[in-house]
């Protein structure tokens, strides 16, 4: 019988560690592909632990990949290449030692609207409610009176030292990702980020997306004059061999919580990535660009490791924005360079400025410094997390009910219904929109490269589609418990 004796958990719950080390078991091949795991209850009673323990870590273990589950016959460990190193240990960041102490607005994950519709699910959005107001004004005031003169001096081009450090010490404990502040590069927004990449990378190279995403992406990239390449999804998460062909040198992704598909790319397609990565290419090393975009709001388990917290290659470029998590107008992201790529970053373009305030940064750094950052997320959680189940019993127990199946529903902040009323995405779309809601399906967020086709259906939205079923996109960020209260009528009287 597996076994772990639970010496060295430190402040690790229950669960987390097991799940630690049944993972860097699978990763060091002590638990082989295909191995039937021990059952829940006989591996508890073994353990001395309870049932539900070992169920959560077994749950977190498969929505990650490393474990799927066999109806009736118990956890099976999964597949994957042996490009999958065991995980290393490296040293502490710098400054980063003690760990103690949804994208910009233009990232809503929808497209902008020419009439505002009574209730909008193709949009995010923050409760004027949620923001800490009072903690952010005494922090406006403290520091003015404590950094006058830091106030005034010209920003790092890659942010000041004490955000990026913040920013590290937060990486370290909710990804165990594990980056010196040196690595950090603060930006306004990601679309910024997006160019300064291309600039890094090059204008040469063929820069890849997925399809069905986030199309205004898509539409950055090309409007700085690069290649792009639109890679179909398949139900893992970007089709390799499609990537394979179509020669890209950069791909980016959104492997934790896929947007619109919801999908949270398992460890097996994370090697092949990777795989792909070491690949011999005539253009030069490849890259991937890990949008990690709403990973705060996963809401069942603990976060799904980022792609760069694996990577022993240098080819994973890790991004994330405090648009969701803080507010919008806040309009600070942040990349993460590996080690190699950043000796180009200085060279190439070490001379640019710093484009967010000095004054916003140093906010940002002690909200996160005092543990505030950490407290507002947590309450944000609890909050999304109460809006998703008031929604979900919403709808359920609507006329739609019966008719409707709800998928990705805890890994973030929006989720799918796939619905069989006889009607097609689009018509769906027309009746809702019709009735004061504004929600679009899979076929939507499809690339515009395939526009040209005659049906103007993106292939890999039709093939995530369950027997041709509409799959409808639910981004319920913005929503009040008003409008969460009539969605459901207003659906069922629309497409019923």
């Amino acid at each position: 019988m597996l076994t772990y004796d639970f010496l060295d958990r430190t402040d690790e719950t229950l669960y987390e560690y097991l799940y630690r080390k049944i993972r860097q078991d699978i990763l060091a091949g002590r638990l082989q592909e295909g191995e039937r795991m021990p059952s829940k209850r006989s591996f508890a009673e073994n353990l001395g632990i309870s049932v539900i323990t070992v169920e959560t870590a077994y749950a977190q273990l498969a929505a990650e990949g490393y474990l799927y589950a066999k109806p009736r016959s118990g956890f099976y460990v999964e597949r994957f290449g042996q490009s999958m190193l065991v995980p290393e240990k490296p040293a502490e960041p710098e400054d980063c030692a003690d760990p103690g102490g949804v994208h910009d607005a233009e990232n809503s994950r929808g497209l902008p609207a020419d009439n505002t519709p009574l209730i909008d699910l193709s949009q995010s959005g923050i409760a004027s409610s949620m923001f800490p107001f009072p903690v952010w004004s005494r922090l406006m005031r403290e520091i003015l009176r404590t950094r006058k003169d830091d106030l005034l001096k010209r920003s790092p081009g890659n942010g000041v030292e004490e955000l990026r450090s913040a920013i590290a010490r937060h990486l370290l404990q909710f990804q165990d990702l594990r980056v010196s502040p040196k690595q950090i590069v603060v930006g306004a927004g990601t679309e910024y980020l997006y160019s300064l990449l291309i600039r890094l990378l090059g204008h040469d190279k063929i820069y890849a997306v997925e399809t069905p995403g986030y199309r205004k992406t898509e539409r950055i990239y090309a409007s700085n004059a690069v290649q792009v390449k639109a890679i179909e999804m398949d139900r893992s998460g970007v089709n390799i061999e499609k990537l394979r062909a179509s020669g890209a040198d950069v791909i980016h992704i959104t492997p934790s919580h896929q947007f619109p598909t919801g999908i949270t790319m398992p460890v097996s397609r994370r090697g092949e990535l990777l795989s792909w990565c070491s690949e011999e290419n005539h253009a030069g090393r490849r890259y991937i660009i890990e949008d990690d975009y709403d990973s705060e709001f996963r809401l069942a388990g603990r976060p799904i490791p980022s792609l760069m917290s694996i990577d022993r290659s240098g080819s994973v470029i890790y991004l994330n924005t405090f648009t969701n998590s803080v507010s919008p107008s806040i309009r600070i992201s942040y990349m993460v360079l590996p080690e190699e790529l950043l000796r180009e970053y200085r060279e190439k373009l070490g001379f640019y400025s710093c484009t967010v305030a000095n004054f916003e940064q140093y906010i940002l750094a002690e909200f996160m410094r005092q543990g505030y950052f950490e407290k507002h997320i947590n309450r944000m959680r609890s909050y999304y997390r109460q809006k998703r189940d008031r929604l979900l019993a919403a709808l359920r127990n609507s006329p739609l009910g019966p008719l409707m199946k709800v998928s990705g529903a805890d890994a973030g902040l929006h989720f799918l219904i796939r619905i069989d009323t006889g009607a097609s995405e689009e018509e769906l779309t027309a009746l809702a929109e019709d009735a004061g809601v504004r929600i679009y399906g899979l076929q939507h967020y499809g690339s515009e490269l395939f526009d040209e086709r005659a049906d103007r259906e993106s292939p890999a939205a039709g093939a995530l589609q369950e027997n041709g079923k509409p799959c409808m996109v639910v981004n319920y960020q913005g929503l009040t418990d008003e409008q969460i209260d009539i969605l459901g009528q207003l659906l069922a009287r629309a497409w019923l």
